[in-house]
């Protein structure tokens, strides 16, 4: 192998080193006025999660404050949020949805 042959194959073994990128949680926020029975809606029709799964993170909600619905990379949590705010303040509801950095393990 030539200098050239082993600078290359250096170059190529950089380039198809990828990075994932930084994911981050979707939160739901309790407030008083939001039905649970919207918050397991939307939680099994835009996060994909089963009835038990949506029911345990809306009791999150409900008693703690707030709880995770998903974790995604930047975009995707960014249009589950408004897609969630949207169907909310359709449907005349003030749920509030964020997004946060997922720590670092």
């Amino acid at each position: 192998m030539t200098r050239r042959d082993a600078d290359f194959h250096t170059q190529l073994q950089e380039r198809t080193t990828t990075k994932r990128p930084p994911l981050y949680r979707v939160l739901l926020l309790n407030d008083d006025y939001t039905p649970m029975d919207f918050v397991v809606y939307v939680l099994m029709r835009y996060f994909k999660k089963s009835g038990a799964d949506a029911e345990r993170i809306m009791l999150a909600v409900h008693h703690e404050g707030r709880g995770v619905a998903g974790v995604y990379t930047k975009d995707v949590a960014e249009t589950k949020v408004g897609q969630v705010t949207a169907l909310a303040r359709e449907e005349g509801y003030p749920l509030q949805v964020t997004v946060e950095p997922e720590p670092d393990e």
